[in-house]
């Protein structure tokens, strides 16, 4: 079958009448479990899989695949509207999103939030479309030693997001760093930091932290604001939904680089849309020609995050489809969806179901035009929120994180959690402390964990392993040259901003 007859027959797949409407379904929920806080594409798919056991294959898995890759697009609304990340993955968009708000270009961050999610959607359909078999060879190549290599850079681009004290940025990703190894010990099988309660023998999750953090937390200063009659309102009437030429000009590089290396991210098993987000961030802060701004507004800061995050999904589709190796939680859901309906995902899919294989890809070229379409009207009904008086509002917002929180297991402990993190993130912006290294932190602690001791178990205790391993090999020598360079770099960038004051004094 050459590419020809491959794009006729996808399309003739994806464009019947119940694969359309189960895509349109797919991107609709998926848009509000993004909007909505606390839900978790994760538990979205968890609670509507039941639901596809009955159901034709193609029409189920084109729906679950939509939720996901349509979660994204939501979850960068409440984060630019209210600073609340709808998924984990959009936890780096309200750096500059809710600031861009803040300074009244809501507008503006919200269109680009979906033109670079779209662009950056499309991209990684169009690379899993062409490029699946070899970029699949490169994912299957990677062991334990290079998941460690991986989320030792990823470490080390902590210090590139940090824009303070670089004490207090490696304070936080220590103590992310403690809350990932929270839980049972994956080798030996004994808890850890547990203190005698069961629900944490699985673990800090990565949810309920980010809606403290960033939900909670943002409320509390908030409602200190209000007590001291210092609260103003950033929003009052979105104008310029559309990016104008300036900001096209300014993100261009954001959107391309969060694209690229969103996707091959995404490719990887153990990577993952959070983790591309966090790194093309990272990435543009470091390549931009005023890293300073980033964090205080930018719509660079907007368009690198959201472009990795879609990027990521179509990456981690590759692992799935070609080899049946799912590369997260929701990418598992997705391949028991496959065997439930008796199809096992790998070398012979293409092969024994053409349907099934080409109809989903090219849905996602569908979906994705969906998304946009229904993403920038849609913006208006949630810039609404913001009109609402704080004193109503932030009740609201609790009562979201709240029940998000206690629907993930069912738990109060979750809530707990929640509300917790949501103190700590408080006193982390009265300090100085970023939140987002946190995150990061968390994201990466059990990865590194888990990845370093099995590549000591495989080498009998050779650390050595490292080095016989080209691709471990040049991630650490690259995670090295950005732990030497960095204090140079900001020593440079200090310098160039105090001559820039001289000269305008």
């Amino acid at each position: 079958m050459d590419w020809l007859q491959t794009l006729s027959f996808g399309l003739s797949v994806a464009l019947q009448p119940q694969n359309l409407l189960f895509a349109l379904i797919g991107c609709v929920i998926g848009t509000l479990v993004g909007v909505l806080p606390g839900i978790g594409t994760t538990a979205a798919i968890s609670l509507l899989l039941p639901t596809t056991f009955k159901g034709d294959v193609v029409p189920s898995l084109i729906m679950l695949s939509g939720i996901f890759y349509g979660s994204q697009y939501g979850g960068s609304t409440t984060s630019i509207l209210v600073n609340i990340p709808g998924e984990a993955a959009s936890v780096v968009t309200c750096l500059d999103g809710y600031k861009m708000a803040r300074q009244g270009r809501a507008g503006p961050a919200l269109g680009m939030a979906a033109f670079a999610s779209f662009i950056a959607g499309t991209f990684s359909v169009v690379m899993l479309t062409f490029l699946a078999p070899p970029l699949a060879q490169i994912g299957f190549h990677f062991g334990s030693p290079e998941f460690a290599a991986m989320a030792i850079l990823g470490l080390s681009l902590l210090v590139s997001l940090s824009s303070g004290s670089i004490t207090k940025a490696l304070m936080m990703a220590s103590l992310g760093l403690i809350l990932g190894i929270v839980g049972v010990d994956p080798t030996i099988g004994t808890a850890r930091f547990t203190f005698g309660i069961s629900e944490l023998e699985d673990g800090i999750g990565l949810a309920p932290v980010a809606m403290g953090v960033f939900g909670i937390g943002e409320v509390l200063v908030n409602v200190e604001e209000l007590i001291e009659d210092k609260r103003q309102v950033f929003v009052s009437k979105v104008k310029g939904l559309l990016p104008n030429l300036q900001d096209w000009k300014d993100s261009r590089i954001a959107i391309a680089q969060g694209s690229v290396i969103g996707f091959l991210i995404g490719l990887i098993p153990g990577g993952n849309n959070i983790i591309a987000s966090f790194a093309c961030y990272a990435l543009q802060k470091r390549i931009s020609r005023h890293p300073e701004r980033l964090g205080t507004g930018v719509i660079e800061g907007v368009a690198a995050p959201e472009a990795a995050n879609n990027s990521a999904i179509g990456g981690a589709f590759i692992p799935l489809l070609t080899f049946g190796i799912p590369t997260s939680a929701v990418m598992a859901l997705l391949l028991a969806g496959f065997m439930i309906h008796g199809i096992v995902p790998g070398p012979l899919l293409i092969k024994n179901h053409p349907n099934l294989f080409w109809g989903l890809i090219f849905s996602m070229y569908i979906g994705n035009l969906m998304l946009l379409i229904l993403n920038l009207p849609l913006i208006w009904v949630w810039v609404k929120v913001l009109n609402i008086p704080y004193g109503i509002l932030f009740p609201l917002i609790l009562l979201f994180c709240l029940i998000g929180a206690y629907t993930l297991n069912n738990s109060l402990i979750e809530v707990g959690f929640v509300v917790f993190f949501g103190v700590v993130g408080f006193l982390m912006r009265k300090f100085g402390y970023e939140p987002a290294l946190l995150i990061l932190a968390l994201v990466m602690g059990p990865i590194l964990e888990e990845s370093l001791r099995r590549s000591i178990a495989l080498s009998g205790g050779n650390m050595a392993i490292f080095l016989h391993r080209p691709i471990a090999l040049s991630l650490l020598i690259l995670s090295f040259v950005l732990l030497v360079t960095f204090p140079i770099t900001r020593s440079m960038q200090k310098n160039r901003i105090a001559k820039g004051v001289i000269q305008k004094g």
